[in-house]
């Protein structure tokens, strides 16, 4: 994870957030290219890390992991014309490397395509809606009988280097510089200098004015100055 996290990050980044679709929501018996284009505004995945969700999509740079979904489900019947460019692609891979350029243009963006899916059989919680089918496809509307638990689901997971850190980053560093070090007798006696902790609190700052783009990084100058 430090490794990939240290291959998505350049010009004095260092952290990345966390996103996941559990269970991607992929309708049953739809290709991926209807799943990925009925989301082309609003991205199919929820933040894992203490991050706001962005209202636009803007990233640095991401790597994203699709489990769960086969290559026939990008082919589509011979003789019909594609509806958009995703379902022109040739596989699964092309299909969520073009959707991830059109979402993010100018990322830098890697992306896999596993069939394997993830298993939920016992003693994984059985907290999923009745409208998922055993192998953690959506219905359009709940089975008429009982359904059986759900043995395994289709996920999406991303790791992003994106502006919405800055937030996250800025807010700590706010939290950190009010802090009262006075009152940390023990956590000093530790062996933390003042002067290393003022260091690494001016880093922090740094850290998350990487994570700064165009006007908001101007304003921030100015509230430094």
């Amino acid at each position: 994870m430090m490794h990939l996290a240290e291959t998505l990050n350049f010009s004095g980044r260092k952290v990345v957030g966390a996103w996941a679709s559990v269970p991607f929501p992929a309708l049953h018996g739809s290709s991926l290219p209807d799943t990925l284009y009925a989301h082309q505004q609003d991205m199919p995945w929820k933040p894992l890390s203490s991050c706001w969700e962005p209202k636009g999509s803007c990233c640095f740079a991401q790597s994203v992991v699709l489990r769960g979904i086969h290559k026939e489900n990008c082919i589509r019947g011979p003789g019909k014309p594609p509806p958009s460019p995703l379902h022109a692609c040739e596989s699964t891979e092309q299909v969520l490397q073009h959707y991830l350029h059109t979402l993010f243009p100018g990322a830098f963006s890697t992306s896999h395509v596993l069939e394997q899916p993830c298993q939920t059989l016992p003693p994984y919680p059985q907290f999923f809606s009745p409208l998922l089918t055993r192998q953690g496809f959506l219905l359009d509307r709940p089975p008429s009988h009982s359904s059986a638990a759900v043995e395994s689901i289709p996920v999406l997971a991303a790791l992003q280097s994106s502006p919405v850190l800055h937030t996250l980053l800025q807010g700590l560093y706010q939290d950190l510089r009010q802090l009262n070090t006075r009152r940390c007798s023990s956590f000093f006696a530790a062996g933390v200098e003042q002067d290393d902790f003022e260091e690494a609190l001016q880093e922090l700052r740094t850290l998350a004015q990487c994570y700064e783009m165009g006007l908001e990084a101007d304003e921030s100058d100015l509230d430094s100055d």
